[in-house]
């Protein structure tokens, strides 16, 4: 996630906002008092209604569970007011976050007979659901420290973006359910660390946490905290589905002496990440920088997280990945519907491949290249529950990772103050005020409910599809209505290339990307 809009130190203001409503409806409630004994005994009836508001501000400050109630004692209660998307999501997130089993009566309110509409196949002869969740084991052959990931993780969001006890609560959750934390771009945190829980180490453009006073890549300290125990793998960012292609800023006024240390940049300078690398210009250049970054970890799982664009710029990796001999231990594919903090609404709305369409391009492309078995493929975007995971494992992930999700798990209400610094439930902000009301402990524990619940559901979903491994989906298992009167999987929607095709006889639909791409040109 991306900076947001700049600073402003806000001092008393919010601690003087926030108890405004509560002292207004106190002071109301003592002068209904005195004019039910000075005026009329009517007044008793205001009294009452003002008494009781009263009591309730004072419950709302003093309890821990909802940030949103300490940072907005009373107007918290309209929370549940339709948001603009996501109802539905959020609701589900809320329920099993909360240790509550989702559930619907009366059957499912969506349009079984629209277009679009999607589902999985069950079968007639279901299997029983392991008693421990399914892991997918991430490292290739050139990797020493193999990890074994959750079907769900936590998705890159940065210390920054997000407030350190978001930070905190998410690190400790993934200690506590025994999957992955991805740190984001914003650098390795004392926050991250200090949760206990398994992290990705992300790094972009910016190489915050192992940068050099010139904004390059220093080896030696991405050497030290890779050797990290909390570290499991590294990662390379090369873009993201809301925005990719274009770097970011963190305004000065946002560099904390914390940020700073995280980031490897100086206290109180605007921090910029371009939208480049510089430690690459091709593909090869690329392939050969991750086995670098593989040494460098000591053989931990390396990979690359990306929205795809041109279809023969990723076979152009894939040329060099087979020229080099050298191939990343995983790949994440983070669609276009992902979210941000804050983005050029142009590029949020009209930049980068979906999610489906960008799964299913780079799954063929290493498939068509015979590199399948050596990389394990995450899928990132809008996924929330348990039939998201199963579809996208479907359309050729191993893995799947939530940041919107996670962020519903800690709270968010979509306020949509990400980018002003004023998020109500200190999730998004660096307002210290803000950020207090967030309880570390309840709302870890509300990542781990959340993840443990969606992963559950997703393996009763195989059970009930015949499916005993993930590894069994595949696209024949998925099925989409194109109109009225035709279903068709999506073994029948898209192409599927067999393993080493590209290398033999490419397609007629593959061919001239094929023989465009070049390993040593972008």
């Amino acid at each position: 996630m991306p900076a947001f809009a700049p600073f402003r130190p806000m001092g008393l203001t919010h601690g003087v906002h926030r108890m405004l409503l509560p002292l207004f409806i106190a002071l109301g409630a003592t002068g209904a008092v005195v004019l039910a004994w000075a005026v009329s005994p009517w007044w008793w009836w205001a009294a009452a209604v003002l008494l009781a508001l009263t009591a309730l501000a004072v419950r709302d400050l003093a309890q821990r569970r909802h940030a949103v109630l300490r940072n907005r004692p009373l107007l918290g209660h309209l929370r549940f007011l339709p948001r603009p998307d996501d109802g539905d999501v959020r609701g589900i997130v809320y329920e099993r976050a909360g240790g509550v089993e989702a559930e619907e009566p009366f059957g499912t309110g969506l349009d079984l007979y629209g277009n679009g509409y999607e589902y999985l196949e069950p079968s007639m002869c279901p299997v029983e659901m392991p008693d421990e969740p399914p892991v997918v084991r991430v490292g290739g052959p050139d990797c020493t420290q193999p990890y074994d990931m959750a079907l769900l993780n936590v998705s890159a969001m940065s210390f920054g973006a997000l407030s350190s006890h978001a930070i905190l609560a998410l690190s400790r959750g993934a200690a506590l359910g025994g999957f992955a934390h991805d740190t984001g771009e914003g650098g390795l945190s004392d926050h991250h660390l200090r949760g206990g829980g398994d992290l990705i180490w992300e790094i972009g453009s910016g190489y915050f946490g192992c940068r050099t006073p010139e904004g390059g890549f220093e080896a030696r300290e991405f050497a030290d905290k890779a050797a990290l125990p909390e570290v499991k793998c590294v990662s390379l960012k090369l873009s993201q589905g809301a925005q990719p292609g274009i770097g970011g800023v963190l305004p000065g006024a946002k560099v904390s002496a914390e940020i700073a240390r995280a980031r490897g940049a100086p206290k109180g300078e605007a921090v910029v990440s371009p939208p480049y690398h510089r430690v690459f210009s091709t593909p090869r250049e690329l392939v050969c920088f991750l086995a670098r970054m593989r040494e460098l970890a000591g053989g931990k799982p390396t990979g690359f997280k990306l929205c795809v664009g041109s279809r023969r710029q990723f076979l152009a990796v894939c040329k060099a990945m087979l020229a080099e001999g050298v191939s990343p231990d995983f790949i994440v594919v983070d669609g276009a519907e992902g979210g941000t903090g804050a983005a050029p609404p142009e590029f949020a709305a009209s930049l980068g491949t979906p999610l489906t369409e960008g799964l299913i391009t780079v799954h063929n492309a290493l498939v068509g290249t015979g590199l399948r078995d050596r990389v394990r493929i995450g899928a990132s975007g809008r996924v929330a529950t348990g039939s998201d995971i199963v579809k996208r494992l479907a359309q050729g992930a191993d893995y799947t990772n939530a940041a919107r999700a996670m962020m519903f798990a800690l709270g968010c209400l979509q306020a949509r103050r990400c980018h002003t610094n004023t998020c109500p439930v200190g999730v998004a902000t660096q307002d210290p005020r803000r950020v207090r009301a967030l309880d570390v402990a309840d709302k870890s524990a509300r990542v781990h409910r959340y993840q443990r619940a969606t992963v559950r559901s997703a393996s009763r979903i195989m059970a009930a599809m015949g499916v005993r491994d993930p590894a069994e989906l595949g696209p024949h298992q998925l099925l989409r209505r194109t109109d009225p009167a035709t279903v068709r999987s999506y073994a029948q929607l898209y192409e599927w290339l067999e393993p080493g095709v590209l290398l033999a006889e490419p397609p007629a639909s593959w061919e001239a990307d094929w023989k465009a791409a070049d390993p040593d040109a972008f």
